[in-house]
């Protein structure tokens, strides 16, 4: 096993496995804004099209024609999603819906924002262990980092107590989730604690409808980790939904960073049963605290902590509830008039139906729901 001492972990950008987390996302205004942009929501659009991917217009009308022909997981050919596709569903489903059909929207201050945030995610990180960057030609290449990355920092974890972007993918509802914890640690009473690093364009406190959005993406997190620990995710549940080749031999870069890391591979099949034995077989408890603390960008100071509960029953039906949507069975959702404040923000305001239609769908545009199976 690689020495702790020595771990190195290869970057979550680098091996494709990025979990966008950054409250900052949605934080462009503060409390005020968000009580005059009430006033501001019934104002039309000047348009209801918009540039697609080969810069030609989309109509909304066309766009959801097919919906009741393939779900959003065809429609976008996606083999799993992010943690955080579902935690942005909690702030609003039809932004989200609006980010996978119309990609390439993000405002260039939004961007800034993000790559401020991931500068203070990489500082942390760089505090515990150093990154490289392994070069990857391969999707078995890609989750082979992933996979070398968990099996330096198992053992890190219950020798030195403390591990900072902990890759996490299970099988949930039917479809594969993945994602990034920021931070794993044991507190002086043996618990292990999850922190969630968010960071703050402005010296305050998110509002409550952001603090949900973030709870639900840490509470999500444990329902994974914890499956992960207790062995209910299977190779085959893995191999099935990202088509991988476990027999597939890595490539000479990733083969060489195995070495380095006292791995002894050949291919994905082997990392794979070395991962999953690790996992079951090292004594990882599942999580017992849920933290999320946000941070000032300017200053990198702490700006408040959040304690958050976790309740199964809730997570899951929240989950389905989210899927429902993903797997085809119902149309997405807006936001409530109560929390129509958001679209002041939002990217897709200008073509979104629902704030066109007060809170539904136009009738010349919504489709049918297909029917669960």
């Amino acid at each position: 096993m690689a020495d702790p001492r020595e771990e190195e972990t290869v970057s979550a950008e680098a091996s494709g496995f990025s979990d966008l987390s950054d409250s900052e996302f949605l934080e462009f205004l503060d409390l005020e804004d968000a009580q005059e942009s009430n006033a501001l929501v019934n104002m039309p659009g000047p348009s209801s099209e918009s540039l697609g991917k080969d810069d030609k217009p989309i109509s909304l009308q066309n766009w959801k024609r097919g919906l009741d022909i393939l779900s959003p997981m065809e429609r976008f050919q996606l083999k799993y999603l992010y943690v955080t596709d579902l935690a942005s569903q909690n702030w609003c489903e039809l932004q989200t819906a609006y980010g996978k059909e119309l990609p390439g929207f993000l405002a260039p201050e939004k961007a800034a924002v993000l790559d401020t945030g991931a500068s203070i995610h990489l500082a942390r990180e760089l505090e515990l262990h150093d990154l490289v960057t392994v070069p990857v030609t391969t999707k078995e290449d890609a989750w082979a980092i992933k996979f070398l990355n968990i099996l330096s920092m198992i053992p890190t974890l219950q020798s030195e107590g403390h591990i900072r972007e902990f890759p996490v993918f299970g099988e949930v509802e039917g479809v594969l989730l993945v994602g990034v914890i920021d931070e794993l640690h044991y507190t002086a009473k043996g618990e292990l604690e999850l922190t969630e690093l968010k960071t703050r364009r402005h010296p305050m406190l998110p509002l409550e409808a952001q603090k949900k959005k973030d709870c639900f993406q840490v509470r999500l997190y444990k329902y994974i980790f914890d499956a992960m620990v207790q062995g209910k995710v299977t190779p085959a549940s893995l191999i099935h939904h990202t088509k991988l080749c476990p027999e597939k031999p890595l490539g000479p870069s990733v083969l060489r960073h195995a070495q380095q890391g006292g791995f002894s591979v050949k291919s994905l099949g082997d990392l794979m049963e070395l991962v999953f034995l690790s996992l079951t077989l090292s004594d990882l408890p599942v999580i017992d605290i849920l933290k999320i603390e946000y941070i000032y960008q300017e200053t990198a100071t702490v700006l408040g902590t959040e304690i958050v509960a976790f309740e199964e029953k809730e997570v899951r039906g929240k989950v389905q509830h989210y899927m429902a949507y993903w797997m085809g069975h119902r149309e997405p959702q807006g936001v409530d008039v109560e929390e129509a404040w958001k679209c002041r923000t939002c990217t897709y305001a200008d073509i979104c139906e629902w704030r066109k239609g007060s809170g539904v769908l136009s009738s010349a545009v919504a489709p049918q729901a297909k029917k669960a199976k």
